[in-house]
């Protein structure tokens, strides 16, 4: 078995001055707001990997079950050399693509990618430990914006699956795919997974659970805040909210402040003050519509080449090429 590498270009001294940057921006706006990836410490990590398995949040296993249906399908197409997965995390639905992408098609290398350094060391060496004769080259790194230092060569595929991309505001969005654009070769592919617009009635309880377990996923980040930056955040004094924006077709996830308040961020030299209902937005999830994906990706620079969605249309798989 050859050893996984890994290429770190994200150091925790970079991700504490990105949290400070974050924080300060996020709590002196108006609305307050504050971006998702700060969720993701130890325990949010365990709490997601939790409400991944409730009864209302159907995505993770929506996705899972369609990328099953259709991985031969996407390998054939693909026929990729190398699989480059951002945000990889554990890398479990990996092992779908990895096993269909070595039987069907020229596959020599895996490359993920995701902010932890721990995790992704972890989760690299037990992909390789699973397919010898796979090269493992992780990438340590901030997806939004280091895409520059993902390894070239080989025919590749980029997988950015979870419906993630639903995360970006459609400014960030743009963005984002125009550089993955940009880092591709003509002909080399992108994997995308994103949730569709569906009734809000199985859309809001997927993000407002009847245990409770995404209130708590969501009070986290104030934790985070209370570790890393000094502040002295009650988190039971904030309420989790989840709404439907029907206009801009998206799920927000915000923290209401259940009392007035004042907030200190030692680390930042800075007091919050909370009114009493003031709300913080924590998370958007957009969901979308094939053709609004599909005029995205062209906008970028990608040609849609296969959709595959579930029964019930409640996610897509798209594969594009770039042009």
């Amino acid at each position: 078995m050859t050893a996984a590498t890994l290429d770190i270009h994200l150091t925790d001294d970079d991700l504490d001055t990105a949290l400070r940057s974050d924080a300060r921006l996020g709590l002196t706006a108006d609305p307050k707001w504050l971006p998702p990836k700060w969720f993701y410490d130890a325990r949010g990590s365990e709490l997601f990997e939790r409400i991944t398995e409730l009864p209302e949040y159907y995505p993770t296993r929506t996705e899972r079950a369609l990328l099953e249906r259709v991985v031969g399908e996407i390998a054939d197409a693909a026929q990729a050399e190398v699989l480059v997965e951002l945000g990889a995390g554990s890398a479990a639905k990996t092992r779908l693509l990895l096993s269909a992408l070595g039987a069907r098609g020229p596959l020599k290398k895996y490359v993920p990618q995701d902010v932890s350094s721990a995790a992704l060391r972890a989760a690299a060496d037990q992909v390789a430990a699973e397919f010898p004769g796979l090269a493992v080259h992780g990438v340590v790194s901030d997806f939004t914006d280091t895409l520059d230092n993902l390894p070239r060569g080989g025919r590749r595929m980029i997988a950015f699956l979870g419906g993630t991309i639903g995360n970006l505001v459609p400014e960030e969005r743009a963005e984002f795919l125009a550089r993955i654009h940009d880092v591709l070769e003509p002909g080399e592919q992108l994997l995308l997974g994103a949730g569709l617009v569906t009734d809000p009635a199985v859309l809001v309880p997927a993000y407002d659970d009847a245990a409770g377990v995404t209130a708590e996923f969501n009070r986290n980040v104030l934790h985070v805040l209370n570790a890393r930056l000094g502040a002295d955040f009650a988190p039971d004094r904030f309420r989790h909210v989840a709404v439907w924006d029907a206009e801009r077709e998206w799920i927000e996830m915000r923290l209401e402040a259940v009392e007035d308040m004042t907030v200190t961020v030692g680390g930042l030299g800075l007091t919050v003050r909370f009114g009493r209902g003031d709300q913080m937005r924590t998370e958007i999830s957009a969901k979308f519509r094939v053709a609004g994906l599909d005029a995205e990706l062209a906008a970028a620079g990608f040609a849609t080449g296969r959709v595959w969605t579930d029964p019930d249309d409640r996610f897509a798989l798209v594969l594009a090429g770039r042009r």
